[in-house]
């Protein structure tokens, strides 16, 4: 008999993972405690925007015609016990309000209600991000008869269809083989495919994500670092980078200086890391984690100060700045902790008047910086500007015809906030072209 699968929580981790295991094969019931959203999911939609994921999910969702009709959803508890041999739990840990800690009451409430209604011999499965620890405390929530797994997530908002269906590696925290042996099952196509199975222990399972995530942070935030050096010598950064990543050791990926990373996963999971080892009195094992917080902050304030120099370097008053890029990273509408926004919103409270542009992420920008300027286009983002902040790596960005911007702007002064632009091209049409850790480039 083949197991059903109900993901818990559908938003950008569970409507992914719901689509990817109808896609494996199996019969999946999503559960959600929003009505809006499980009408939405049911009606072929998604709520955020992510390549591939509402074809996914169209190809699935039952009712829809020519769909293999593998997918429902669902607001009740009850049908999801009724129906499960596997819950993934897949809602949110925020970071909670005025603290660096993670906000575990959705992971919380989503236990306390699968607990009277799940099946004896169900496995639950935890997908989201979590303290160390956590999963040990959940498992004693959950009735006699009734497992409990940790299988992290690693999802690339951009790329998260990709990384469900044909992951890098899979990691089960497990406590007997009869749990090994179902997630094996559940990730059987996978396995088969070459993407490497860890198997693990609760506390370490929990800890891969936060770690690898870390070292991401950590790794960006060091060349940015490295940035900042090569802005008081004169070097450039670029072919710095270049330079050091040849070292196999060190690799090309991430070295990208700029204004520094966001969104919903790395600044929250460092935080979160460092709160947790506080509490298990390991603090001092991830206070380097505190210095690469504050290089990446430190990069939003760079930024600002390099848009007041090329407005003259007085005040923003009076002066009109386009921002290009509204998201944290490209390929998404996700607009949390972005770097982008929240330069624009620096420039907008010193007095600036400022104008977004992004591919995507505009509904969401309104929603979060409502005071802010917004333009349909780059063109219209850019006219009468007196300098071009480019934030977000986006691929029409880089696409842009120069001399077409500088037709409309009032001053051809571009700042590469992402070191992604071709400074020759945009040099050639007449422009003032300037990145950061590049003052001689």
């Amino acid at each position: 008999m083949s197991l059903k699968i109900t993901v818990i929580g559908t938003g950008y981790l569970g409507a992914t993972h719901a689509a990817a295991m109808a896609e494996l094969g199996f019969e999946v019931l999503g559960l959600d405690v929003v009505p809006e959203k499980i009408e939405m999911l049911s009606a072929g939609k998604v709520p955020m925007y992510e390549p591939g994921l509402e074809e996914l999910l169209a190809r699935h969702v039952a009712g829809l015609p020519g769909s293999s009709g593998r997918l429902r959803f669902t607001t009740s508890w009850e049908e999801v016990g009724a129906f499960g041999d596997v819950h993934f739990v897949c809602v949110n840990t925020p970071q909670k309000h005025g603290e660096y800690a993670c906000d575990m009451s959705y992971v919380d409430a989503a236990f306390g209600s699968l607990a009277p209604v799940v099946r004896e011999g169900s496995l639950v499965v935890g997908k989201s991000t979590v303290p160390v620890g956590s999963a040990a405390r959940l498992a004693e929530l959950l009735p006699e008869g009734v497992e409990l797994a940790w299988n992290p997530e690693f999802l690339r908002e951009g790329f998260a269809v990709q990384d469900t269906l044909h992951p890098d590696r899979l990691v089960a925290g497990v406590r007997s083989e009869r749990a090994e042996k179902v997630l094996r099952e559940v990730y059987a196509t996978p396995i088969a495919e070459g993407s490497p199975f860890v198997v693990t222990d609760f506390p370490t399972a929990e800890l891969v994500k936060t770690s690898a995530n870390s070292f991401l942070a950590t790794k960006i935030s060091f060349i940015n670092a490295m940035a900042e050096v090569c802005e008081a010598a004169g070097g450039d950064v670029v072919k710095l980078a270049e330079a050091i990543g040849y070292d196999d050791r060190i690799g090309k990926k991430f070295l990208r200086a700029g204004i520094g990373f966001g969104g919903g996963c790395l600044p929250k999971d460092i935080r979160a890391f460092m709160a947790r080892a506080g509490e298990l009195g390991a603090d001092q094992a991830l206070t380097f984690l505190r210095e690469v917080d504050s290089i990446n902050m430190r990069r939003r304030g760079h930024m600002v100060e390099l848009a007041r120099e090329a407005v003259g370097g007085g005040s923003f008053l009076g002066k009109r700045v386009a921002v290009l890029g509204a998201t944290f990273k490209p390929d998404s509408d996700d607009v949390r902790d972005s770097p982008a926004l929240n330069v624009a919103g620096q420039i907008h409270l010193q007095g600036g008047q400022v104008t977004v542009y992004d591919p995507k992420g505009m509904d969401n920008a309104r929603k979060l910086f409502p005071t802010l300027g917004y333009a349909d286009t780059a063109l219209g983002a850019v006219r009468g500007a007196d300098v071009v902040l480019h934030l977000t790596e986006w691929r029409e960005f880089r696409e842009l015809d120069p001399a077409a911007l500088g037709a409309v702007a009032a001053e051809r002064v571009i700042l590469d906030g992402r070191n992604a632009l071709d400074p020759v091209l945009w040099r050639e049409a007449g422009w003032t072209y300037r990145a950061m850790g590049r003052p001689a480039a």
